[in-house]
């Protein structure tokens, strides 16, 4: 260590000591626990609240079903299959769709759409604050128009609804953006977990689409809150699987490869389907009409749709059901298809309000089952199973359009309790990634985000410097100075030491050798100061510190924090210890190691290849 004494000591004055303040670490762990501990408590609160939420907007949707289709004040399960307006079913998705309009331009605009995109886009630019007013917007307008015939179902909608509850209590609370960000992950994680009965699945869509990360302290308060949810939804409807269907057997290989085959078709259809829908809404956008009455216009096509087939109308788990039970012949599934995706696609791109779950499972599967059947026939030494590829289908759809791999292969198994089915729905959702990928930049979920300049991250990788300590990298001979130094001296030694010309930073140590501050070159070229002022008094904060055992994210975050380029590496046990010096360049040569191992080109053998 290099040490600027002085020959004539100055004391120190008790003014100079109180500008002495203890040395600032980085926070411990201690308090990170009692965080994590109110969080998850937060988590387990929302997990309670989301159980009923999801009741109230299925109890809703069916309260406007009654009303719209059959004149009646009733939270009756209802259907809109089951109508008897005729012609006139044409218009009650249009009105639907003006209310929406109306709600959309008077009461808040952030609930056109299914809730996800905007719900990630809160989370990347505006620290996951949701206007309080869209808890009761969003799903009152998504009962309204599924109500009324909108081709959505209800996991969007309640996603949206619990991410906004969640970021409402994080707001209420005064918490941190990364809790508001933890707690809108698990109430969306709780609303998807209450809907479905599938917490697994939901937790890992909380972390594919809006955690943006795989840390535990992030992970374990929304698992709690999806936990918590589906418990309650086992209290009030029951234990099943959501879709139940017959029992499936192991794959054989050859039936193994066709699933496969069949994710790879599912994933090309799945980036036809996704730009197909954002032409729309580009259509849409280049009307002569103001946006509020879109809606209504999506409406007349979402009418049209069901005058021909009704079965395209609301929810669709009842069609979902059939489809994975394959009680429907081919040519019906084929239509049923087709008439979804139009009625879907064109409502959607009109902005409504609505999801996208339940009818890119409705499209994915009845194309599986189509698949299936045929093949069946066809080459029925194969072991092709019906049910299954139309299981494969749909998570394969979904898998490809949101990209989302690992949510669609849990959260197939867990709504129909098949475990059977998992080879098959890797072989395919993995397929219907790999071709998305590979296609298309964006997803169904992030391409109206990107569009506005949001970047979405992609893939989730370990922070390298939290893998590295201060240990591996500070500087072990740092600069110091005397704090009873005049300051025309060190200005001296400054002006005539050109070894010295590349430090910007310098600690500050007492005639016991304990660290007492850093000053900065500025700090101690300053003009306004005179030369005979020990540089003692020139400190005016506590020094900014870290140890060893700490790791170069821990100290890059505290140098964020408070916006300085160095830190002063002290003892583990003696945090007035001076043993070196920790600045930015240093940090820089730690992460260029990282891109020299990605940039490093194969070797001999590889090329030879």
């Amino acid at each position: 260590m290099t040490h600027i004494s002085s020959s004539n000591p100055i004391p120190v004055s008790p003014a100079l000591a109180e500008n002495n303040p203890p040395a600032s670490l980085p926070p411990g762990g201690g308090e990170s626990r009692g965080r994590l501990l109110w969080v998850c408590a937060l988590a387990v609160m929302l997990g309670l609240l989301a159980g009923p939420v999801a009741k109230l907007l299925l109890m809703l949707i069916d309260l406007f079903t009654q009303l719209f289709f059959f004149a009646r004040l009733s939270f009756a399960p209802a259907t809109p299959v089951d109508h008897g307006l005729g012609g006139w079913v044409i218009a009650v998705p249009v009105l639907g769709g003006l209310v929406i309009g109306l709600m959309a331009r008077w009461g808040a605009k952030a609930i056109r759409g299914h809730g996800i995109p905007e719900a990630m886009e809160q989370v990347l630019t505006n620290e996951s604050r949701i206007p309080a007013r869209i808890t009761f917007w969003k799903p009152l307008s998504s009962a309204i128009s599924i109500g009324s015939g909108g081709p959505f179902g209800a996991e969007g909608p309640i996603i949206a609804t619990g991410g906004a509850l969640g970021s409402l209590l994080g707001q209420l609370l005064h918490i941190s953006a990364s809790e508001r960000k933890i707690l809108l992950a698990a109430g969306a994680a709780a609303g998807m977990a209450a809907v479905f009965s599938a917490p697994v699945s939901a937790v890992l869509l909380a972390v594919e689409l809006l955690l943006f990360e795989f840390r535990g302290r992030s992970m374990v308060p929304v698992a709690l809150a999806a936990v918590t949810a589906t418990g309650v939804r086992y209290v009030l409807l029951g234990t099943g699987a959501v879709f139940s269907m017959a029992a499936i057997a192991p794959a054989v290989p050859s039936a193994l490869a066709m699933y496969a085959a069949l994710g790879l078709l599912m994933g090309v259809l799945s980036v036809a389907v996704t730009r197909i829908l954002y032409w729309i809404e580009d259509g849409f956008e280049r009307l002569p009409v103001h946006w509020m009455w879109w809606p209504a216009l999506g409406g007349l096509a979402v009418g049209l749709a069901g005058y021909v087939e009704p079965r395209v109308l609301g929810v669709g788990y009842e069609l979902i059901q059939s489809i994975l039970n394959v009680k429907l012949a081919v040519g019906t599934l084929a239509f049923l298809c087709l008439m979804k995706f139009l009625a879907w696609s064109i409502a959607l791109g009109s902005g409504t309000s609505g999801g996208t779950l339940a009818p890119l499972f409705i499209i994915g599967g009845a194309l599986g089952a189509c698949l299936g059947l045929l093949i069946s026939e066809a080459l029925p030494g194969w072991g092709v199973d019906p049910g299954l590829a139309a299981l494969v289908g749909m998570a394969a759809m979904f898998a490809g359009a949101s990209r989302a791999f690992l949510t669609s292969v849990v959260f197939a198994i867990e709504v129909t309790h098949q475990p059977n089915a998992l080879l098959p729905l890797l072989a395919g959702c993995a397929m219907a990634y790999l071709l998305s990928t590979l296609c298309m930049r964006t997803t169904i979920m992030t391409e109206k985000i990107t569009r506005r300049g949001v970047m979405v991250p992609a893939e989730y990788d370990a922070d390298p410097l939290a893998q590295i300590t201060v240990e591996q990298v500070y500087s072990r001979s740092p600069v110091s100075l005397s704090r009873a130094q005049s300051l025309a001296r060190v200005r001296a030694w400054l002006l005539e030491d050109s070894v010295q010309s590349h430090h910007q930073g310098f600690p500050v140590t007492d005639e016991t050798g304990h660290l007492r501050g850093v000053l900065t070159r500025r700090d101690l070229m300053a003009l306004e100061i005179g030369g005979d002022t020990p540089v003692g008094d020139l400190i005016r904060r506590a020094p900014l510190v870290v140890t060893p055992e700490h790791t170069l994210r821990e100290a890059a975050d505290h140098m964020v924090r408070y916006d300085v380029g160095r830190l002063v590496v002290v003892s583990g046990d003696r945090p007035d210890q001076l043993i070196g010096m920790l600045t930015r360049s240093d940090i820089l040569k730690a992460r260029r190691r990282r891109l020299e191992e990605g940039d490093r080109r194969p070797g001999g053998l590889m090329k030879a290849r």
